[in-house]
């Protein structure tokens, strides 16, 4: 099969797959309630792997967590995930996570994110937008290891810290830039 012809299946398999209607939504709260507890595990594994994260998460104003996001491609590719959105450690509401890419890539990988939003301003942007666009309105930060280990309270400037964890698998580069996140179950 010519790798054209089987980026444009990938493509069609990977858009109907994130336009599909979430399990989430069709579990109604078994599926909210193991959302809320993997989001809050893969919090509580991710503050003891990385001392930012355990610093930002008592002064952030809620964390959005996606524990599992699966993402795969040949040439053009696609991501899904769901998670809880955490205020004080507890859940006020639900997300999925999409994406579609294209470019020089294959393979699969399978890993978490969670974005520490620092201020009421960015939490309004996620609460007020039918799809809020990584990127797009509030500052992004992505927090790899040297910023991890340099960093202090006092640097600390930005709307949101997004950190990476539980990689698994093989895909060249992973960047949050351009995932959509809706929300996927009304509390």
């Amino acid at each position: 099969m010519k790798p054209r012809a089987l980026g444009g299946i990938l493509l069609g398999a990977a858009l109907a797959w994130a336009a599909q209607p979430s399990l989430a939504q069709e579990k109604g709260k078994t599926k909210a309630t193991e959302l809320a507890r993997t989001s809050q595990a893969a919090l509580t594994q991710l503050c003891a792997e990385a001392p930012l994260a355990k610093t930002l998460a008592p002064t952030a104003h809620a964390i959005l967590v996606f524990p599992k996001v699966k993402k795969a491609g040949l040439m053009i590719g696609g991501q899904y995930g769901e998670g809880a959105l955490l205020k004080e450690g507890k859940p006020v509401a639900y997300y999925k996570t999409t994406g579609v890419s294209y470019g020089l890539q294959a393979g699969g990988q399978q890993y978490g994110y969670a974005m520490f939003f620092m201020n009421q301003k960015a939490i309004d942007q996620l609460d007020n937008a039918s799809g809020f666009e990584v990127g797009v309105g509030p500052s992004v930060v992505m927090v790899d290891e040297g910023m991890a280990k340099t960093t202090t309270t006092n640097t600390l400037k930005d709307d949101i810290y997004a950190f990476v964890f539980g990689q698994k698998g093989l895909m060249a580069g992973l960047g949050l830039q351009g995932n959509k996140i809706a929300k996927i179950i009304p509390k």
